[in-house]
């Protein structure tokens, strides 16, 4: 069994990366933090690809590289990798230049390199695709907008992708995290910390990459291949609505 997962070398990536490499060959992206990459190499067995996700050329030579590496096929590819906004700017003062760069990885960059695995996938007659998004997909926050944007965006991807290939057996899934312990939210984990004590989630913890990655091995393990399309959401509950 042969895995892509993007953004690999940190937080959920990792978490991901870990799980899947007890049972699959996985080729890991990472861009900026090389030691991380190759600690997760050492750790786990991974493959290791550097891959700017906003890039057309990375893309392609991504998947030249799984080929090479996976010459029976690609079972699975995990879209995971993308960024938070260098600023939080209220919507009213946000810039097209963070617009742009959060639309170029978080939705263009995953879109279009499923478009290049789904194409082989199709060659196969196999394959799973996975977009991690977000709780941002359907949760405004005035402060975040182009990763909510960009958050939204790959959820229509997902939706647009299981009904192109469900009748060619390929599953495309979304995972909707919520708020997960990594090093995108640690400047604002004590305040998420504080949320959640007085109630933000039904559950009453934060998220762990473990969590994510669980589900992850759920869809890998064929478990939902009935289940095409589907969103699930991984929020501890978050997504519920009460009065």
């Amino acid at each position: 069994m042969n895995a892509i997962v993007t953004g690999a070398s940190r937080g959920i990536g990792r978490g991901i990366a870990v799980e899947l490499a007890r049972t699959h060959k996985v080729l890991g992206t990472y861009v900026g933090n090389l030691e991380k990459a190759e600690s997760l190499k050492s750790e786990t067995g991974c493959e290791i690809f550097r891959c700017d996700i906003s890039s057309a050329a990375d893309r392609e030579a991504l998947i030249a590289r799984a080929k090479e590496l996976f010459p029976d096929g690609l079972d699975l590819l995990v879209n995971n990798a993308g960024i938070g906004q260098r600023e939080r700017r209220d919507v009213l003062e946000a810039t097209e230049e963070s617009f742009d760069e959060l639309i170029s990885t978080n939705l263009k960059g995953p879109h279009f390199l499923t478009q290049l695995a789904a194409r082989w996938m199709l060659e196969n007659k196999r394959g799973r695709i996975v977009f991690v998004s977000s709780i941002s997909s359907f949760t405004a926050s005035v402060n975040r907008a182009e990763y909510c944007i960009s958050k939204a965006g790959e959820s229509m991807s997902r939706l647009l992708y299981a009904q192109r290939l469900a009748a060619e057996g390929i599953g495309v899934f979304e995972i909707q995290p919520g708020v997960i312990r990594t090093d995108m939210i640690s400047k604002v984990e004590k305040l998420y910390e504080e949320r959640i004590a007085g109630g933000l989630l039904p559950q009453k913890r934060m998220g762990e990459a473990e969590d994510i990655a669980r589900v992850t091995r759920a869809i890998a393990d064929g478990l939902l291949d009935y289940c095409t399309g589907q969103v699930i959401h991984a929020d501890g509950g978050f997504h519920m609505r009460s009065l």
